[in-house]
């Protein structure tokens, strides 16, 4: 059974940090951040996505109600989605990048294929 991340953070700010990370991901394409974050926010990203390909009004309140920003939702559901419609999963990848200089966290890149 995969377990949550809690990331050293308060539950709040966790939530609110990943509907940032994947209203990012959707409107730019590819993010940088941490492993640890880009691991969370991947399972999340390929819950919208699973979501949005199903393309119904049901789907997109419940991705509406996750993010907040209408935009990104109808790019999602008008262009994302349907470049995945013969993908049955692993829409993001995730790649290394090293550490990070001024506290050695593990960064990565968070994209989609």
């Amino acid at each position: 059974m995969a377990t949550l991340r809690k990331l050293g953070r308060p539950t709040a700010h966790r939530k609110a940090m990943l509907r940032n990370q994947v209203t990012s991901l959707f409107e730019h394409g590819r993010i940088e951040t941490t492993y640890h974050k880009a691991k969370e926010t991947q399972r999340m990203a390929e819950k919208m996505i699973t979501l949005a390909k199903r393309g119904d009004l049901h789907a997109r309140r419940q991705v509406l109600a996750y993010i907040y920003d209408e935009t990104v939702v109808t790019k999602l559901f008008e262009e994302i989605a349907p470049q995945y419609e013969d993908r049955n999963g692993g829409y993001t990848r995730v790649l290394k990048l090293g550490p990070r200089r001024g506290d050695g966290a593990e960064l990565a890149i968070l994209e989609l294929v």
